[in-house]
Order: C-alpha cells, then sequence, then structure tokens
C-alpha cells in the first residue's frame, strides 16, 4: 500500500494538539490531528471524579474562547475543561482524527519528512509536531513495596474514596495531586497519611487576587529557566471547594496525619525520612515570598488592592508536624490503600529519531528538536514557566507555526536536483 503524502502531522488531541492545529490552520497550512482516544482523554479518564482546573476560568483557557455557565473566578470541573477542547475543535472546524495510534516515527533515508506508521496506515509528513505532553506512564517508585497485602494505585487510578477498600490510606507526594486527594479521602471520613516531600505552596489568592494574576503581573509565568534550586520542586495549590490555599498545619489540624518523604519499606513497615518540618518550612518561605513581591508590586504600583496581613499568621503545628513519624506499621495501622502522587514518565520509544538526551529528554529549544521538521510542543518549561498550563501551549504553538511556516517558504523554493 502506498504511504498517503500529508504536509504536517500533529500526534496528539489534548490541548497542546488543538493549540497547534488552530494556528496552522489560522495560517492556511495543510495538517492532520491523529489522536489515539478521544480529545482530551486524559481529562476524561485520567484524572480523579471531582477535580477542578487548578486555575481559574478567566485564566486558564484558549484567548477565542470562554468556559460557559462558569463565572471570571470559579474553577472548571475536569468533564467540561475536555468538552470546552471538543467544542473548540468543532468551533474551528480542525481537522482531528480520533481513534488513530501512531506507532512509529522514523526519519526517511535520504528524503526530506518522516514516515509514520499508524493503526489505520503509513503517512509520510514533511513535519511532525510530538503534541503528546510530558504525562505518559503513572510512575510509581521503585521503593514500593512488593507485599499483596496492600492495595497501590497511581494517583492516575484514582477516582473516589468509594473505590478504595476499608481501612487507612497512606498518600505519597505533596503536590497539587497528592494533597487534594489526602484532602478528598479524609473528609469522606478515612484515615489518611499524607507523605510530603519538598514543595512550593503559592496562595490561592491575595489582597483580592488570584495568583495566576500575580504570576502575570510579577512577570512568573514568563520566566525562562527554574529558580536556583528549584527545578524538581512540585506546586501545592488547589481549586476544590472555590479554591484555597494549600496549608499543610490546617490539613494536620483538619486530622490527616503528615509524614515527612517516604524513604524505603521493609517488612511491612514504611520508614519516613525525618525532613517534614524542613518541607513545611521551606514551602511556607516560599508562600512568604510571593507576598512580598505582591506587596512590593502594589507599593510600587500605587494600586488599589486591601491589605491583608492575616495572611502571614500561620496557625499552630499539630504534633504530627512537631513530632513526625519516623516509621509506621502498614498493618498495625490498618493501611489498605497506598496513592502513589508520584507523577508521571515519558516514553518515546514509538519515536525512532536520534535526538534525545541522556535522560530521554528532547534536545529542542522552544520546541524545536535538533531534527529539522520535528517540533515538541506541551512540555514543562519548553519556553517558558507557563508551557505546560493550557494558555501556555497555545502561544507556544505559535511559535512553532511560525517556523513550520518559514521551512515551507523554503522548501517551496525551486528544488536543487541531486
Amino acid at each position: 500500500m502506498t504511504a498517503e503524502h500529508i504536509d504536517t502531522l500533529i500526534i496528539g488531541a489534548g490541548q497542546a494538539g488543538i493549540a497547534m492545529s488552530e494556528h496552522l490552520t489560522a495560517k492556511g497550512i495543510s495538517h492532520r490531528v491523529f489522536e489515539k482516544n478521544r480529545i482530551a482523554e486524559a481529562w476524561r479518564s485520567g484524572r480523579w471524579d471531582s477535580l477542578v482546573a487548578n486555575g481559574p476560568a478567566w485564566h486558564d483557557r484558549f484567548p477565542h474562547r470562554e468556559f460557559t455557565h462558569y463565572q471570571a473566578d470559579e474553577f472548571v470541573a475536569k468533564d467540561d475543561v475536555a468538552n470546552y477542547f471538543s467544542d473548540y475543535v468543532a468551533q474551528f472546524d480542525l481537522p482531528v482524527q480520533c481513534g488513530v495510534d501512531v506507532q512509529r516515527v522514523s526519519k526517511r533515508c535520504q528524503q526530506p519528512g518522516f514516515y509514520v506508521e499508524t493503526s489505520v496506515g503509513d503517512f509520510i509528513a514533511n513535519h511532525v509536531v510530538v503534541a503528546t505532553g510530558p504525562f505518559h506512564h503513572p510512575l510509581i517508585p521503585a521503593i514500593a513495596p512488593t507485599s499483596e497485602t496492600v492495595t497501590q494505585i497511581h494517583s492516575a487510578q484514582y477516582f473516589n474514596p468509594q473505590q478504595l477498600a476499608p481501612g487507612a490510606v497512606l498518600v505519597v507526594g505533596a503536590g497539587s495531586s497528592g494533597v487534594q486527594i489526602a484532602d478528598e479521602i479524609q473528609r469522606a471520613g478515612r484515615k489518611v497519611y499524607l507523605s510530603v516531600g519538598p514543595h512550593d505552596r503559592p496562595p490561592r489568592r491575595y489582597r483580592g487576587r488570584d495568583f495566576c494574576w500575580w504570576l502575570g503581573v510579577l512577570g512568573l509565568w514568563d520566566a525562562t529557566e527554574h529558580a536556583p534550586g528549584k527545578s524538581h520542586v512540585t506546586i501545592a495549590v488547589s481549586g476544590a471547594r472555590g479554591g484555597e490555599t494549600i496549608d499543610f498545619r490546617r490539613l494536620a489540624q483538619q486530622g490527616i496525619i503528615l509524614t515527612g518523604m517516604t524513604d524505603h519499606f521493609s517488612e511491612g513497615t514504611v520508614y519516613f525520612k525525618q525532613d517534614l518540618v524542613e518541607n513545611i518550612r521551606a514551602g511556607d518561605e516560599s508562600y512568604l515570598a510571593l507576598l512580598d513581591a505582591a506587596d512590593a508590586w502594589v507599593e510600587r504600583n500605587g494600586a488599589s488592592l486591601p491589605e491583608e496581613p492575616e495572611a502571614r499568621a500561620f496557625i499552630p503545628a499539630s504534633d504530627c508536624i512537631t513530632h513526625p513519624l519516623a516509621q509506621l506499621d502498614l498493618k498495625a495501622a490498618e493501611v489498605s490503600t497506598i496513592i502513589w502522587a508520584t507523577g508521571y514518565s515519558t516514553d518515546y520509544r514509538w519515536l525512532d529519531v536520534d535526538i534525545f538526551d541522556e535522560a530521554g529528554k528532547p534536545r529542542q529549544q522552544r520546541g524545536v528538536s535538533i531534527e529539522r521538521g520535528l517540533y515538541f510542543l506541551g512540555l514543562p518549561w519548553q519556553s517558558r514557566r507557563g508551557s505546560s498550563f493550557i494558555w501556555g501551549a497555545w502561544h507556544d504553538a505559535s511559535y512553532i507555526a511560525d517556523q513550520i511556516a518559514i521551512q515551507q517558504s523554503y522548501l517551496a523554493y525551486p528544488a536543487v536536483s541531486s
């Protein structure tokens, strides 16, 4: 069978792929979008039932469509986020084809473009945009116990407290997912242990403005690199119940038992690092630093935003913080479930192109890989701090669309015979 030729192929119809398609459509560049599942599938089936977007409706969207049935400062439910992207595809009549699994992409030998093998046939593409994001496979660390007496799931497999077996729950990971899941399970009447590692915790709102707004006016969304020592620090923020600042002291006062980072398991016992106090202190430091920066901006600009001195008041630390557990016998504590909120790994084995570094990350700059014609979109910090967010992917897609158009203009020049 002869391979079908297409100019540009976008792989993935999540927020990045849809943004890319919109920009290419606006430029009149012929392209196709292949998605192996449904549009925005990760929002539909890879999140827990009660999840809402971590940013308010006015912020976490594309420029040319607002969320319907939501006020600007409300947080959009996950299914409505997925529907937003489906509606976006219809609004702009984007060429998305679902149910197509891209199995292999390889560079053509002594010919321009790429050979693409899929579940519906083979294609030749001049340009390929990998818009699959960074969250390919749920990551459970090697320290996970091998015992079958405790059920272990990743946060991607958690949907609601009712799915869990009776008993206490250990949640490992204190980023946005881990914190929100632990909070939900505890509010459902379950005993919960939450293993807390290094983190930043911005204020949800300060002086009447959401932290997304503060990051914008302070220029922090456009930061092009991590602050020193922050490259692997997770962010604890929540849009649940109308949005709230994550305060680990409040979670402990609420009844969640906090521990330090999970170090290892041995014979039915989990051992924790004695770093809880330091992790909370460092999180407080990041919180106060943003308040300081916001106050300085108000003073410098003469803005009429109400002072909020109570935002700097911390409630007393509970006993689990001042005297953190060093270990926990899972059976004695009646822990029946461990939820690993420990992130994801990438998997580019299907991409048979020599562009990856020793860590398996694509060598690219602002999404343009070292292999001409191959692009990436939706990666964390691809061009700035906001790159992996909905609106950030849209702006990064504009740059890549420009690069594809530039390449098209060169390729349109009369070919030189070989």
